[in-house]
């Protein structure tokens, strides 16, 4: 029962971190796409928020997290 609930919660966490780096990659994609020339640390910046939130897709979909019971 306490393992399940700590579960959770962690899945929960997950969500949000999946959330959170999705807004911050699109938000750093339309500076790129937007900008007229876009600076080398920006685009350095948009690779890493889109390796983060590749990595934190594949781990929620490795733990079988869904977005619906939540």
């Amino acid at each position: 029962m306490r393992r399940r609930k700590k579960q959770k919660e962690v899945d929960r966490a997950l969500l949000q971190a999946i959330f959170k780096s999705e807004a911050e990659w699109k938000k750093l994609r339309h500076i790129i796409d937007n900008g007229i020339d876009p600076v080398i640390e920006t685009r350095q910046k948009l690779l890493l928020a889109e390796a983060k939130y590749m990595f934190l897709i594949k781990e929620a979909k490795r733990r079988n997290v869904s977005l619906l019971p939540y």
